[in-house]
């Protein structure tokens, strides 16, 4: 049926901020979510930082009653929960219906859920005391139960389902979810991801030495993308959310429009050419941008504006390289290109659908936020980009034609065009 597709509410649990406004006064700002861990310090870890939202018991109880809060350590379910909830109601829509909104879905990715709650689990039944699992052991650990939350929370009868692609996971719910609303099979579809919190999730990283272990004292300096003192990435969490439909819908209801999404493209290295479980293969990112420029009928020539992955690693510079010759631009023609991992560190599962929020956020304010922890930009960048592209405080310009892109590990990739709404 082709639809368009538009974005009318939005909702985010970020190590910087939650709720909109906050997040948003928290980019424009540079104000960093990223903190000291006195737990990984506790266990021996080499990197003792991480971002991770904050809230109190008030803020928990606008979404969680006390009786669903007794035994509830699903950390990223509750940050999903937050955020879904939020872009459900930004964009105006109503959670009293007695019976299900046939039109509406959910698909909110995750990697692993409740890690917290798998672990206590574990010891019960190791104990021979099952029965103190209690009744929220299942829906708290398995994947899909931050949609089957929110697809009961919300009363939603269309499809609701869970994705899972590692970091791309946010992207790629954003792609499924338009998919669907453009081929005609639902009028909206609440899409996100959300990444538990904790040492049981960053764990493995660490040992990996891929996180930065210097910046323990300075915890804000330590996550710093296209750097040349770029030293890995820092752990995150949260959640992001949006809500898509169709675009006859939402003039129907005079719903708010943050965006259109014009459509984008998910692929894999498949472990080749360079690629592995954790290296891009850099054709197949390639590919996945100039599959979504032609599935979104924009020309490479018309995006104004990058969200990058660039996680602070060295495959930064690769990136980068990849945008220019996948778009056939560089040096002062190479569209403005930013990375909100600066801030918020690498929020994983969540990192693609909060940073979709904070993209849009752009469009909203006119804006485009700045590359924190970039004062020192990677040399080997430079031929690619020249350094004006890479705004290092927030300019007041409104992005028209944008691009985000999310690389995940197993090689995989997504990339989103969204443009500034016009009717």
């Amino acid at each position: 049926m082709d639809r368009r597709v538009v974005v009318t509410g939005m909702g985010v649990c970020a190590p910087n901020g939650t709720g909109l406004e906050a997040f948003a006064s928290a980019l424009g700002s540079g104000r960093s979510g990223i903190r000291f861990e006195p737990e990984l310090k506790a266990l021996s870890f080499g990197c003792q930082i991480a971002g991770k939202p904050l809230f109190d018991e008030t803020h928990l109880n606008k979404y969680f009653k006390p009786v669903q809060q007794r035994g509830l350590l699903a950390s990223g379910l509750v940050y999903g929960v937050m955020a879904g909830v939020d872009a459900w109601e930004d964009a105006g829509l109503g959670m009293d219906a007695e019976e299900p909104d046939w039109d509406s879905g959910v698909i909110f990715g995750t990697g692993l859920l409740g890690v917290d709650k798998l672990r206590e689990s574990i010891y019960h039944v190791d104990a021979g005391q099952v029965r103190r699992l209690g009744s929220t052991a299942v829906s708290q650990t398995m994947a899909s139960g931050i949609s089957a939350y929110l697809g009961g929370m919300l009363g939603c009868g269309n499809q609701v389902s869970t994705n899972s692609s590692a970091c791309s996971t946010g992207a790629e719910a954003v792609l499924m979810a338009w998919e669907r609303i453009r081929n005609g099979a639902a009028l909206r579809m609440l899409a996100g991801s959300c990444s538990d919190s904790g040492p049981y999730i960053w764990g493995g990283f660490d040992a990996m030495r891929i996180l930065p272990r210097n910046f323990n004292d300075d915890p804000a300096s330590a996550s710093r993308p296209m750097s040349a003192t770029a030293a890995g990435f820092v752990p995150g969490s949260g959640a992001g959310a949006l809500l898509l439909e169709s675009l006859e819908s939402a003039l129907d209801r005079e719903a708010p429009i943050y965006a259109e999404v014009l459509g984008g493209s998910v692929n894999c290295g498949g472990q080749r050419a360079g690629g592995s479980m954790t290296a891009p293969n850099s054709l197949a990112v390639q590919r996945c941008i100039t599959q979504a420029l032609e599935i979104a009928g924009v020309h490479p020539w018309e995006v104004d504006t990058i969200n990058g992955h660039l996680t602070a690693t060295g495959k930064d510079v690769e990136e980068i390289a990849n945008w220019s010759k996948a778009l056939g631009r560089k040096g002062p023609d190479f569209p403005y290109v930013n990375s909100f991992k600066g801030t918020l560190g690498h929020c994983l599962a969540a990192a693609g659908s909060i940073e979709c929020v904070a993209s849009l956020l752009q469009m909203k304010e006119g804006t485009l936020f700045g590359n924190v922890n970039c004062e020192d930009l990677h040399p080997d960048i430079v031929p690619w980009a020249n350094p004006d592209r890479i705004p290092q405080k927030p300019l007041s310009f409104t992005p028209n034609i944008l691009a985000k892109a999310s690389f995940g590990f197993g090689d995989v990739n997504a990339c989103i065009i969204f443009k500034r709404f016009t009717p």
